[in-house]
């Protein structure tokens, strides 16, 4: 059976540099990637820098909510 609190958790990380393209220009980060962390290791929000295609650069992308 699945315990209750894992300690390794999915985390969504979003490109904190490019802007959507569409009506809601506040919006950030179309490029996302999905990965895992271990919550007691890494308590705070996670940021790696990951290869962005749409500024076809390396760039700064943050843990965001689900």
């Amino acid at each position: 059976m699945a315990k209750g609190k894992d300690a390794r958790v999915t985390i969504i990380l979003e490109c904190s540099n490019c802007l959507r393209t569409g009506l809601n220009k506040e919006s950030r980060g179309i490029s996302r990637y999905i990965t895992q962390k271990n919550r007691h290791n890494t308590p705070s929000r996670l940021e790696l820098r990951k290869f962005c295609p749409y500024c076809y650069k390396h760039t700064l992308h943050g843990e965001i909510k689900k």
